[in-house]
């Protein structure tokens, strides 16, 4: 049986690092009423020289660096944003071009914060076909080019930066004791929409628009959305939460991460966070949880990880991969 198992990974960030302490001086807000309600203390702001492509870029190069291969080795470039450099191209495709790859095939995968789990999901799915032996999966973000800075409810929310890893086609046995990706459970729900949403687009205002989110609601739905596909991949496999090594969640809110970890009796030293040092970087926030900790050592070969997110639409979903 093939299976996609991660071969290298890497991350990006802007330069500037805008803390708390910075956002009080934007917006009537406190660096105590941030941490409290999300658990974000710190978050990277991208420059007029840095882009989603940029950013995409950078965290492809260390996870092709990572995995000791070069742009030649990849057949497929899948990138998930929302906040694309331009309306088209994809920017996977400049990404595609930074990397000087005028071979294989890209595109971008648009599920806001689910974006990543998705294209995990899409890649595994052209792995098992044939269609590609190695996919670069990338999450790359500038979201503060959406935001309302004069929006205090949301504006301490969200980073920018990007995250990648390569997927690569491998035998296995077809048990859960192989490396790659297990099993994905993808959900989405369009009746949300103006839950969290940008009010803007080429074929309504002609804008890029700004984001806008009715805060309590999404926290209302988020917890059981999220146990609802993580227990779906637990049940699918046959696995429990203490078989799990690591869950690498979206970095939304802390209250969220917690809650659903203490629903799904999943100890918490094996929840990654890094919300409070990215703030939320919707689908980069994913890959650049597994860089920090695979790149601390955390995740290690062999472990067993649950990738999961939820996202405007409603989308959410989850992946369990051994590592």
């Amino acid at each position: 049986m093939i299976r996609s198992v991660v071969r290298g990974f890497g991350a990006a960030l802007p330069k500037r690092v805008m803390t708390n302490r910075d956002m009080e001086a934007i917006v009537d807000t406190s660096d105590e009423w941030i941490v409290q309600r999300t658990g974000i203390r710190q978050r990277y702001v991208a420059g007029d020289d840095e882009t989603t492509a940029s950013l995409g870029e950078a965290a492809a190069r260390a996870a092709l660096a990572n995995g000791g291969l070069t742009p030649a080795d990849i057949d497929l470039v899948i990138c998930a944003t929302s906040t694309p450099d331009n309306t088209f191209p994809a920017t996977s495709v400049n990404i595609q071009n930074r990397l000087g790859m005028s071979h294989g095939f890209a595109f971008d995968v648009q599920a806001v914060c689910t974006g990543f789990v998705y294209a995990v999901t899409t890649a595994d799915a052209y792995i098992r076909g044939g269609l590609a032996k190695r996919v670069l999966v990338i999450g790359a973000e500038t979201f503060s080019r959406i935001l309302d800075w004069n929006d205090r409810t949301t504006c301490v929310l969200f980073g920018d930066g990007a995250g990648a890893i390569i997927l690569e086609a491998t035998e296995g046995e077809g048990t859960v004791a192989d490396r790659g990706v297990l099993t994905a459970h993808l959900r989405s729900d369009g009746s949300h929409k103006e839950k969290l949403y940008v009010d803007g687009g080429p074929s309504t205002t002609g804008t890029v628009g700004k984001l806008r989110m009715e805060g309590r609601e999404v926290f209302k739905y988020a917890v059981g959305m999220i146990t609802d596909v993580i227990q779906a991949a637990f049940d699918s496999t046959g696995t429990t939460a203490d078989d799990l090594d690591w869950l690498v969640p979206h970095q939304a809110n802390r209250r969220i991460i917690d809650g659903s970890a203490k629903k799904l009796n999943i100890d918490a030293a094996k929840v990654v966070i890094t919300v409070d040092l990215h703030g939320n970087t919707s689908a980069a926030s994913i890959p650049l949880a597994l860089a920090t900790a695979a790149g601390d050592g955390r995740i290690k070969k062999g472990d067993l990880v649950m990738l999961e997110a939820m996202g405007g639409g409603f989308t959410w979903g989850a992946v369990l991969l051994r590592w």
